[in-house]
């Protein structure tokens, strides 16, 4: 019997690994490798699913490659102790990650933690990046909302009992919290990827790795002027969409882009920390748009 039905024009996406020194790196690849190259940088508590959406709407004009950071999704890295898990430390594997993978020029597409590995990645290699997508990923003193206050108390007086106060951060409530708070219609919020950083971040010292991730946070704030200083040097392309009631990066994080890349395209949405996962619907489209006036023809 045959079928009127036409094929099906949805992309390939792939599901691979790249061993990375001792960090074993999952990630999702779709895409003709020929064409540009955008890597998407997920952030806390989130994976390369968070980009679901993204890869699949780009990947008929662009080569799209989305890791796991370690301690996220399913990359499998070392244990606490055997593997430096500082921001510095992230941003050094995924460098290595991309020269293994060959993507000489990308564009980058950061959220949450995402963005200081992706702004480490510019400074040490400026003319790799082609061009920027900040979903609600911060470079700012000015996007730091309160929330942050008992997470700097941490960073200043690194004690075994300001370290205990943050213990409700690395769990599956919190998570939760974390992808509903600011949203007005919660059932707009799919429940898979919650639970599954819920059921990552309970696995056995993975709270603790978490931590060791937020006491080093202090220093991607302590790199802000830096990263401030490559953004009015090298004036890259910059895309910006931002749930406007993110609980921890504010919307002034934002618009201060515009002191330093006064073309930034900055827009706002009315969710929270997750905006792709409300917004998805008129978030990607403004991401093809970006990348086929800035990257297509680069």
């Amino acid at each position: 019997m045959t079928s009127d039905a036409s094929p099906s024009t949805k992309p390939q996406v792939h599901y691979r690994f790249e061993q990375v020194g001792d960090v074993n790196i999952f990630y999702r690849e779709a895409g003709d490798p020929a064409a540009p190259t955008v890597l998407l940088l997920h952030g806390f508590a989130a994976s390369s699913y968070m980009w679901r959406d993204v890869i699949a709407a780009l990947a008929d004009g662009y080569h799209v490659i989305a890791p796991d950071l370690p301690a996220f999704g399913f990359t499998e890295s070392p244990e606490r102790g055997r593997y430096d898990y500082t921001f510095a430390n992230l941003a050094k594997t995924v460098d290595r990650f991309t020269e293994q993978l060959k993507l000489d020029r990308y564009a980058i597409g950061v959220h949450d933690y995402g963005a200081p590995v992706g702004w480490r990645l510019a400074l040490a290699h400026p003319s790799r990046v082609t061009a920027i997508i900040s979903q609600n990923g911060n470079a700012y003193e000015e996007g730091l909302s309160t929330g942050w206050e008992p997470i700097q108390k941490y960073w200043n007086n690194p004690t075994q009992e300001n370290r205990d106060a943050l213990n409700d951060f690395p769990t599956p409530e919190s998570i939760k919290w974390q992808y509903v708070e600011g949203v007005s219609d919660t059932s707009a919020v799919a429940p898979d990827a919650y639970t599954l950083e819920g059921v990552q971040i309970s696995r056995p010292g993975m709270a603790d790795i978490q931590l060791d991730l937020l006491l080093d946070y202090a220093t991607n704030v302590e790199k802000y002027p830096e990263f401030q200083a490559y953004f009015r040097e090298y004036q890259p392309p910059l895309l910006a969409v931002w749930g406007k009631h993110d609980p921890f990066f504010l919307p002034p994080g934002a618009e201060a882009w515009k002191q330093d890349i006064p073309r930034a395209d900055i827009r706002f949405y009315d969710t929270g920390h997750f905006a792709l996962e409300t917004h998805g619907d008129v978030i990607i489209p403004a991401i093809r748009e970006f990348l086929d006036a800035n990257v297509k023809e680069l």
